[in-house]
């Protein structure tokens, strides 16, 4: 009976307490790339994007830490991170990331990744077989991805996976386009609005073939003064999952 009782009260406790310990911080610098749906910004410059809409309900609602948010390039985020002109990106964690940020446990989203190719490719019945990650590189495909995707160089290339990275992540699917690659492991959702915008939308195939997850946190720099912060963050998410605020963000964006 107690112990239910305080489980009860403990979402209700942490509403009340963490505002109040995060007063007077300073702004939390948010670097971000444009990646609709995840976050950018409309015509009238109104943030938007259900990345944007959880981390800032968690952070800036619920736990009274105010952001800013700054679009730039996305290996430039990562560079303004580690140089101290950003305080966090929202991103996956990785060996190298590591190194210059700190995170929390709990997913804040978890991006599920499909292998895209290009229509008519000769070995298209071997590709929709691919069980692994590791089966591309055995089976001799290549990969194309973009400057700065730390997750494919922790999961994919390290496998020996032929590799062509291109700067800018829409233009993936222009080289794919033209059979310049194999491959290309992406969320449907976020690529879909770029393939119709690079005009080849005839000339891709997804497979439907799921192959990994990306688990999104936000990543801190080391030595923000806000770091503090993700001891609590890890309640504050399971709160909103709890709640259903979520669910309900996603499912006004897919």
């Amino acid at each position: 009976m107690c112990a239910s009782r305080f489980r009860s009260i403990g979402p209700i406790l942490l509403c009340l307490i963490l505002p109040s310990l995060s007063q007077g911080q300073p702004p939390m610098r948010m670097a971000y790339p444009t990646f609709p749906p995840f976050h950018w910004a409309d015509e009238s410059g109104a943030l938007k994007g259900f990345l944007y809409e959880i981390v800032t309900e968690a952070l800036e609602k619920r736990m009274g830490q105010p952001l800013t948010w700054t679009a730039y390039p996305w290996v430039r985020c990562q560079e303004n991170l580690k140089t101290g002109q950003a305080d966090a990106i929202i991103t996956v964690p990785t060996t190298e990331r590591a190194a210059y940020t700190t995170t929390h446990r709990r997913p804040i989203y978890k991006k599920s990744l499909n292998l895209f190719t290009y229509a008519d490719h000769p070995r298209m019945a071997e590709i929709k077989e691919i069980g692994g990650i590791a089966d591309m590189g055995n089976s001799g495909f290549s990969v194309i991805t973009y400057s700065g995707n730390g997750w494919h160089n922790d999961h994919v290339r390290s496998q020996g996976v032929r590799t062509y990275e291109v700067a800018i992540l829409k233009n993936v699917w222009k080289m794919l386009a033209e059979k310049r690659g194999d491959l290309v492991i992406e969320w449907p959702p976020g690529a879909w609005p770029d393939i119709a915008g690079e005009g080849v939308a005839d000339r891709i195939v997804d497979t439907r073939k799921t192959i990994a997850e990306m688990p999104f946190h936000v990543l801190i720099r080391k030595n923000a003064p806000m770091v503090g912060l993700l001891a609590d963050l890890d309640a504050v998410i399971e709160q909103m999952e709890r709640d259903g605020t979520i669910a309900a963000i996603l499912d006004r964006y897919y």
